[in-house]
């Protein structure tokens, strides 16, 4: 939009993680950051040195959550070693934050609200009593609501709209958001392949049972509220063709769809687990499962 060329620079996680070892649990403005600042800006002092700049700056500068005089300190060393001039202006006075804000809302622009270290955002999440899902990577590939994947195909269409000259607008919606974490059935202690279905919830991590009843498609299990369905039900309410239950967990259909085939079996307020299975266990039944339920934000784009 400024005409700004980006370059971007390597993503060394490995070394960042091996730098910061050991301060994992150091609070926002404390040693870890000192460490990080160091690292992040010797690479962008040294590629500006590189391009014949006189002068280097952090878009960090804009955080409220970041030291000034720490930034300050790192990047003056910085620039006195690679002789640069260091620009640290205060963007935070004069109501600064509060422009910044709406700056961002009036360009309709992604605006994080973590620094990107995965430490200083799972301490954020947990003061917030929130899940900080920006961690999880289901190992399914399937895109999950409000997940950085949902993000960047948000802003794809974007610019795809922008490209065409076709109106639109960011609008933020509250709503239930899920992630399972883990799960597991065994029957008689053997493990059997199962694909718990979205917003499937347990009162505890543990349940045992047996199914006991069959209504319809669905079959009931004696404790818990859990519920399955064979695959050969998955595939006739979602036209599917899934031959196994392995094949269904590394490959799944969108989440909107599976969504849609939950509310075909039951209500939309319950949340009960729902097992998807080859053949339904007539034996003693395990499941240890954990899943998160939490209410949540995200964008959506519509075309005007």
């Amino acid at each position: 939009m400024l005409g700004i060329e980006l370059i971007e620079g390597e993503y060394d996680t490995e070394n960042w993680l091996e730098a910061v070892r050991g301060f994992e649990k150091e609070p926002e403005k404390g040693a870890r950051c000192a460490i990080c600042f160091d690292r992040r800006f010797e690479v962008t002092a040294q590629k500006a040195q590189e391009l014949g700049e006189k002068t280097f700056t952090s878009t960090l500068l804009t955080s409220p959550k970041k030291s000034l005089k720490q930034l300050q300190h790192a990047g003056d060393i910085l620039g006195d070693k690679y002789n640069l001039t260091f620009i640290a202006p205060d963007y935070r006075k004069a109501s600064g934050t509060q422009e910044q804000n709406i700056l961002a809302k009036q360009e309709a622009l992604y605006r994080q609200d973590y620094c990107g270290c995965l430490f200083g955002l799972t301490m954020q999440r947990e003061q917030q009593q929130k899940l900080a899902d920006e961690l999880f990577s289901p190992i399914s590939k399937q895109i999950q609501p409000e997940s950085i994947e949902a993000r960047i195909e948000l802003y794809e269409k974007r610019w795809e709209l922008e490209n065409n000259n076709i109106k639109y607008k960011i609008v933020k919606e509250r709503f239930l958001n899920w992630r399972q974490l883990y799960g597991h059935l065994r029957v008689k202690k053997e493990t059997i392949p199962a694909h718990f279905l979205p917003y499937s919830t347990l009162k505890s991590e543990y349940t045992r049972g047996r199914v006991d009843v069959q209504v319809g498609e669905i079959h009931y299990m004696n404790r818990d509220e859990v519920k399955f369905i064979t695959l050969e039900t998955y595939n006739k309410l979602g036209n599917f063709n899934y031959q196994t239950i392995e094949e269904l967990i590394y490959s799944p259909p969108l989440f909107k769809k599976e969504v849609q085939i939950r509310e075909q079996l039951i209500s939309n307020y319950d949340l009960s687990s729902i097992l998807v299975v080859v053949k339904i266990p007539t034996q003693k039944i395990e499941i240890v499962y954990k899943s998160h339920l939490y209410e949540d934000v995200k964008e959506v784009l519509l075309e005007i």
